[in-house]
């Protein structure tokens, strides 16, 4: 039976239609064939809606002839009235259908999606798909998709420019990061570690604040809950800056305008769902030298770095940061200042004593951003990138400083990461739309 042309009516929009002939397509979600009367569970990406099928009607035997050769989780296209029933569980309102049509049928799940208990997550993740059928997991994209909205948005207000950069490139270099290398017709290319240079770029050639939402891939093998090969990176970079501090002043300002995003639209169904509340930072965000926070852990909880990450952080030193902060300042967020400069990129800059004019970000016990003022100076950033023994891979990049390029900094933080600490989910496989790892290529 063909439907309407009509519009399709989303169920968070059925409240606004009562008494009015709609369209609704979506999922069934469950069917009820009781005595007297059929109820089908409809669902779509806003919800679920009861459409109600009354077996007394000789008019509805065609609709109840399809509903029977019908399993759950095939799409239907449904032409019906919106009827109002406080008896009604799911938002006290109905349909009442007119006409019927299947337009996909389902097989037999490969899994409970409503029920995941016990459900490998590599088996979830060979059927993405399905998995992502669970409001559990529906509720991760929207979230996403909701923070980069509210940080975008900030972005724009404040006269950014989105931009687009290529992610096959020419060079293997940009970090201690290994690469992946790809035949790129009679030569090697390779995938983009992050969109740095390119941003950096931008600002030479006269844009004064840019900003990237994109793919990032990193060739490391890494197997631990936060690491991905690829994830997608939300990039900035700014000029006319008088030092770092700038820049963790405008990252304040973004994290709070993506955080106040997500409260308002999606913060009451975060705590049922996750239980978790999304806290809304003030300004400023405690800072701590990197001596100082080394101090405080061993005092405190009698931590002392190992010494191979001496002038830096890891894992341990970062969660219990987190502990600090709470603890001594009742923030969920710290910047950690004063890293050791032979642990950071070559890019960034050092001031008259060598010390490095950057930062890390840490959020609920992991570091979520790395940022700086940038070193724009060609004849320091000749220096530096030799010292750090790189040569010709950087030769392109350096040509970006010889012909002038104002004092910038900027940071790059990762989406999968920022979503996964913001809900408490337990990794990045439970967090990225389609996981890529060292073993994990598909789907």
């Amino acid at each position: 039976m063909k439907g309407s042309n009509k519009m399709n009516i989303s169920v968070n929009e059925l409240n606004k239609h009562v008494g009015e002939e709609i369209v609704f397509q979506g999922f069934i979600d469950a069917i009820r064939d009781k005595k007297w009367v059929m109820f089908v569970i409809l669902r779509d990406a806003t919800g679920k809606v009861q459409m109600t099928i009354e077996k007394s009607e000789e008019a509805n035997a065609p609709l109840l002839e399809i509903m029977s050769n019908t399993k759950v989780e095939s799409t239907i296209k449904v032409t019906g009235k919106v009827v109002e029933n406080e008896a009604v569980k799911l938002g006290g309102i109905e349909i009442i259908p007119t006409n019927i049509e299947i337009t996909s049928n389902a097989e037999d799940l490969p899994f409970d999606f409503n029920n995941l208990d016990g459900v490998n997550i590599d088996t979830r993740m060979d059927y993405k798909w399905i998995d992502m059928r669970n409001p559990r997991n529906t509720l991760v994209r929207q979230v996403e998709s909701c923070i980069t909205e509210g940080m975008r948005e900030f972005l724009y207000k404040n006269n950014f420019t989105e931009i687009h950069s290529p992610k096959l490139i020419g060079a293997a270099s940009e970090s201690g990061s290994d690469v992946f290398e790809v035949k790129y017709f009679d030569r090697k290319a390779y995938l983009a570690q992050s969109p740095q240079f390119y941003k950096q770029m931008a600002l030479a050639g006269g844009l004064d604040k840019v900003f990237e939402v994109g793919p990032v891939f990193r060739a490391e093998n890494s197997n631990t809950n936060r690491h991905a090969t690829e994830f997608t990176g939300f990039d900035l970079e700014f000029a006319y800056i008088n030092s770092y501090e700038d820049v963790m002043s405008l990252e304040e300002d973004l994290l709070i305008a993506g955080l106040t995003k997500v409260k308002e639209r999606y913060g009451d169904k975060i705590k049922e769902v996750f239980g978790t509340e999304v806290v809304i930072p003030t300004k400023p965000f405690p800072r701590i030298k990197l001596k100082d926070l080394y101090q405080e852990l061993h005092d405190r909880y009698n931590f002392d770095i190992p010494k191979e990450d001496v002038g830096d952080m890891n894992a341990e030193a970062e969660k219990l940061t987190f502990k600090l902060a709470q603890e001594k300042y009742n923030s969920e967020f710290m910047f950690v200042v004063d890293y050791a400069a032979t642990k950071r990129p070559f890019y960034h800059m050092r001031d008259e004593n060598g010390k490095l004019q950057g930062y890390d970000l840490i959020w609920r016990g992991t570091e979520i951003t790395s940022g700086a003022q940038r070193e724009h100076r060609y004849v320091e950033l000749c220096k530096n990138a030799k010292e750090k023994g790189l040569g010709k891979d950087v030769e392109f990049y350096l040509q970006f400083f010889k012909y002038g390029c104002p004092p910038h900094g900027g940071f790059g933080i990762g989406l999968d990461r920022l979503v996964m600490l913001l809900l408490g989910l337990s990794g990045i496989k439970e967090t990225q739309f389609l996981f890529r790892g060292p073993n994990r290529l598909n789907p």
